[in-house]
């Protein structure tokens, strides 16, 4: 028994000793041509250590001794290989990679712990893999660095690859991932609005300095028209219907009045027009003149288009932005800074001064007073501020101005609810420097517009509730209308049934009381019957 006894304590000991069963490990790689599943051998040669991994990761020798190719799946076309690439960046494990696993992977026994693990770069794909096929996934460090060295060998473990064709996939994939994950509003390009402004700008010049060579051009001729029509674009309509000052008569009043507004003026341009001092030009000078004035009058009527074009963008583009300091200040304000996202990024300092860069430069040269505004100096808000006051609003404002920019480039649905909320704010705050009356706090100010927002959108999805239950209310009140009318068809069809019923029992009842009558005559009616009918049988034969 001793020795029994030694011998299996020598054999547990043995036993107790012995390591563990290895796990293999496996790595699936998710590259820009399909599915690739390694195997990870030799780990005693540089086992679970990160900064050993990174050192055998430059050594292709070595790292193809730990690292061996299993399994590759190519991906079918671009648009599968996008649709793999977008499942596995959401975590989503598709058809494709499922059976691609269950096929390369030892099966996995129920009741069993299974003796592998996948490594994977995405843990939340991992999860979804285990949840659905039990397969135990990993995602460490030590992955990511066999992961990183399987990328910078990939082309080697592929032998049927071409020297550059995984250069061009990836670039490929590149392309069409980035495309698909970085989707543009069309509406909501802001090149188009610093286009614009840069264009109305331009055009306000350009007007400017055409309806003042007009002027100087028609004033040769008709020198009084300068005092009495100050604005050029009036200027250039009145001097291209005038055109002669000599033929002016009493009945171009009325005309002149739909131009001018006003028949005193007009009448005044008549009179002038008969008593002027200019001199007479010929008729090819004159067509010159009403040519060049009708230049300025389509630039006129284009810019007030082009206007309009750059408000419907900036509501589109930014409308809190243009609710609170105005389409144009929004839009000079966006073309300086480069886009609305570079607006957006800047803080409230920068906001408040850009525009005048050359001024904070020089300031800082000199060691002089900083600018107090720039770009926002256009705004009503600091015109209407008293002197000492107008570089504490200007600095409120632009405050307000970064949020509004904020909230337009970052929102999701487009509203001016915000905007006009901050624009109220500006206004308390006037008012505040003015008269005393406090403000009311910006945290207040956004958690009321938030429970507006959320009260409109509430109503707004009752009266489609309220609809469908009218729909509902209508289509219940057809099909009660049409069982009545089921119910009505068959009462009448029963009452038919009825009255047919009732026909038939009177006439039985009237033939049996004559067959009694007839059985109470007698049997000399009988004959009398019987002759009666030979009689009439007889006559019909005659007839006949």
């Amino acid at each position: 028994f001793r020795s029994l006894y030694i011998i299996f304590r020598s054999v547990g000991f043995r036993v107790l000793v012995s390591s563990p069963p290895k796990m293999a490990m496996y790595v699936n790689y998710e590259s820009s041509s399909g599915y690739a599943l390694f195997e990870v051998h030799g780990l005693d040669e540089i086992g679970q250590n990160t900064e050993a991994v990174r050192t055998s990761v430059s050594d292709l020798s070595r790292f193809g001794r730990v690292v061996q190719l299993t399994a590759f799946h190519p991906f079918e076309s671009a648009l599968d290989a996008l649709n793999q690439i977008n499942a596995v960046s959401e975590g989503v494990m598709t058809d494709e990679l499922r059976s691609f696993l269950e096929l390369n992977l030892p099966k996995v026994k129920e009741g069993k712990k299974p003796k592998f693990s996948l490594g994977l770069a995405e843990p939340k794909l991992g999860s979804h893999i285990f949840e659905a096929t039990k397969i135990p996934c990993q995602s460490n460090e030590f992955v990511l660095e066999l992961l990183r060295g399987v990328r910078q060998h990939f082309d080697r473990f592929i032998k049927d690859l071409k020297p550059g064709d995984l250069e061009k996939s990836q670039l490929g994939l590149a392309h069409s991932y980035s495309r698909a994950k970085v989707k543009f509003n069309v509406n909501r390009v802001d090149n188009m609005v610093i286009q614009a402004i840069f264009l109305l700008d331009t055009l306000d010049k350009d007007i400017n300095s055409f309806a003042m060579r007009v002027r100087e051009w028609y004033s040769w001729h008709f020198p009084e028209l300068v005092k009495i029509v100050n604005d050029n674009y009036l200027y250039a309509r009145v001097s291209k219907m005038i055109d002669d000052k000599s033929k002016l008569t009493e009945d171009h009043i009325p005309m002149l009045t739909e131009v001018l507004g006003d028949e005193d003026k007009a009448k005044e341009v008549v009179e002038a027009g008969k008593a002027s001092m200019g001199q007479d030009l010929s008729p090819v000078d004159l067509i010159n003149v009403q040519s060049f004035a009708q230049r300025v009058m389509d630039l006129a009527d284009y810019r007030k288009k082009l206007y309009d074009y750059l408000v419907a963008k900036m509501s589109d583009i930014a409308p809190n932005l243009a609710a609170l300091i105005g389409e144009m200040v929004g839009a000079r304000l966006i073309s300086h800074a480069g886009s609305l996202t570079n607006l957006a990024k800047c803080p409230s300092s920068t906001l408040q001064i850009l525009g005048a860069e050359k001024a904070l430069f020089r300031a800082l040269k000199t060691r002089g007073n900083t600018p107090k505004y720039g770009l926002i100096f256009h705004s009503s808000f600091i015109g209407r501020a008293s002197a000492k006051n107008k570089g504490r609003i200007a600095r409120f404002l632009a405050n307000k101005c970064s949020i509004a920019s904020r909230i337009d480039c970052f929102a999701d649905g487009a509203t001016t609810a915000f905007g006009e909320k901050l624009r109220e704010q500006v206004e308390e705050r006037l008012e505040f420097y003015d008269k005393g009356v406090a403000p009311r706090k910006n945290v207040d100010v956004m958690k009321e517009v938030i429970d507006n927002l959320q009260k409109n959108d509430d109503e707004g999805k009752e009266p489609v509730e309220a609809k469908k239950s009218k729909k509902k209310k209508a289509k219940g009140e057809e099909e009660e209308e049409e069982v009545v009318a089921m119910d009505e068809d068959k009462s009448e069809k029963k009452k038919k049934k009825e009255k047919r019923k009732m026909e038939t029992a009177e006439e039985n009842e009237k033939s049996e009381k004559k067959k009694k009558k007839k059985s109470k005559s007698g049997g000399d009616e009988e004959t009398d019957d019987g002759h009666s009918t030979k009689k009439k049988k007889k006559k019909s034969k005659s007839a006949e």
